[in-house]
Parts: C-alpha cells; sequence; structure tokens
C-alpha cells in the first residue's frame, strides 16, 4: 500500500510542479501581452481546477505517509532533531504554498479576462514566484527527508 500511496504522492508532486514551471516559464517568455492574456484566459481556470485537484492529493498522501511511516511519533520520542527540523520546515512550507496558492486562485477566478488593479497585479504575481519558488524549497526538503527514510 505504501508503494502506491507513494507513487500517486510523486505523481501529484510531478503534476503540481510540473504545471506551476509551465506557467510561470508563460509568463516569463511569452513577451507579448495579449498573448498572454488569451492563453491565460483560457489555460489559467483549467489549470486552477486540475492543480487544486492535484494539490489536495498531494497533501492528503503526504499526511497518510506522514502518520502511517510513523513519522508522528518521531516528534514525541528522541530522534535525531535534524529530521524533525526538516519536517518542520517542510510541514511549514506546505502551509505557506497553500496560502500561496489561494490567494493566487482567488484573484485569478475573480478577475479572469477582466482589467486588474494594480493591487490585484501585485498579489497575483507575488503568490505566483512565491509558489514557484516555495515549490522548489519543498522539492529540497523533500530529498532532504527521503535521505533519512
Amino acid at each position: 500500500m505504501m508503494d502506491i500511496v507513494l507513487y500517486i504522492h510523486l505523481l501529484a508532486a510531478t503534476v503540481w510542479i510540473g504545471g506551476s514551471v509551465f506557467l510561470f516559464a508563460l509568463g516569463v517568455f511569452l513577451r507579448d501581452k495579449e498573448a498572454q492574456k488569451r492563453v491565460y484566459f483560457h489555460v489559467g481556470p483549467i489549470y486552477g481546477y486540475v492543480e487544486s485537484v492535484w494539490l489536495t492529493i498531494l497533501i492528503i498522501s503526504g499526511l497518510w505517509m506522514f502518520f502511517h511511516l510513523g513519522l508522528d511519533r518521531i516528534f514525541a520520542e528522541g530522534h535525531p532533531q535534524s529530521i524533525v527540523h526538516i519536517l518542520k520546515i517542510k510541514f511549514s512550507l506546505v502551509a505557506l504554498i497553500a496560502v500561496a496558492t489561494v490567494i493566487h486562485m482567488y484573484i485569478a477566478f475573480k478577475t479572469n479576462g477582466k482589467e486588474r488593479t494594480p493591487m490585484q497585479k501585485m498579489l497575483s504575481r507575488g503568490s505566483s514566484m512565491a509558489i514557484f519558488l516555495l515549490n522548489l524549497l519543498i522539492l529540497w526538503f523533500a530529498m532532504q527527508l527521503r535521505n533519512f527514510l
């Protein structure tokens, strides 16, 4: 069962991170602002729904592994502080990415096909950048955690 959950977790991470990297790259490399608007108008909502499902799967499968691997006991027992530290950081980063995703999706769905205010642009771009960078950090800490397991 653990192999299946790990497979689903890795698949969800691949979809989540791959999708965010792809959309981030579109924002950077698609220089024509009108083309960007057209692409995001059509792709954005689809991406939002698909990625919400995969992020949810990612969090659920991560929590399942956390409890079924007995990692919850690590906090209570005398395990090396390094693994506890990595787990705390990873959980904090996941919480931050969830918040950034909610902010980004709220603005994206509210303003899809409309002109954004300067504040909405700042929050949307900032949350998008945060999602991108947090994905890379979470992946790093996941690799560090895997070294202990």
